[in-house]
């Protein structure tokens, strides 16, 4: 979504003191976080659980780097190409329910999207290593809808984006315009070094739907 794309107008707003402080308090959170509020790989979901599994198994993954993305409870696992995870951490996603990408006319400016558009689409997605219009590394997960896994960053102070990445809950973790955000520091050291060297598989799992019957069903 738009949010991979900084627009010039928004590398205008002017990052303050208190969205500095902010930013450096959700980093500096964030590797307590995974161990007090449980990001922890013991305590993933079970459709997490379930997820790893189904993919280890049938080797979907094809060797490769991969991560999955569980909505309904804000949090990413990345895992390398054997299968061992490297890291789990909370993450924003889309503002508005859903498993379903919202179509939108081409060449639409996908920040004027209504809120109920705003999704972070469930499915299999073959990732890659990029950039945004700005020049910052990034890691497309479907470069055709502008979905993406990046840095937080500065935004609008009224959006609260680091205080909503470092609360105890994932109730308040839907603001995006779809894409995946995570803190700078678990970027840095985690997601970059296993998804932005190359292609990877990020799996976005549903969040109104069984997985367990979604995948029957598939079969």
């Amino acid at each position: 979504m738009l949010s991979c794309f900084s627009r010039r107008a928004l590398l205008r707003v002017r990052f303050t003191a208190i969205q500095a402080m902010l930013l450096a308090s959700a980093v500096s959170a964030a590797p307590a976080l995974a161990q007090s509020v449980g990001f922890q790989w013991q305590n993933a979901s079970r459709d997490v659980q379930f997820a790893l599994g189904e993919v280890v198994k049938a080797k979907d993954h094809r060797g490769l780097p991969f991560a999955i993305v569980d909505k309904k409870s804000a949090q990413l696992f990345v895992f390398n190409g054997a299968g061992h995870l490297q890291g789990a951490a909370p993450v924003l996603l889309g503002l508005a329910p859903g498993d379903v990408e919202a179509a939108e006319p081409v060449g639409s400016d996908t920040h004027s999207l209504p809120a109920v558009r705003r999704t972070t689409p469930a499915g299999r997605f073959i990732s890659e290593p990029g950039r945004n219009l700005s020049g910052e590394a990034i890691v497309w997960v479907d470069y055709a809808a502008r979905l993406a896994i990046h840095r937080l960053r500065p935004t609008a102070l009224s959006e609260r984006r680091p205080e909503r990445l470092a609360s105890s809950t994932p109730d308040d973790n839907r603001i995006t315009l779809g894409c995946v955000v995570v803190a700078p520091l678990f970027y840095d050291t985690v997601v970059a070094p296993t998804l932005g060297k190359g292609y990877g598989v990020v799996y976005v799992l549903p969040e109104n739907d069984s997985l367990e019957r979604l995948h029957a069903t598939a079969h």
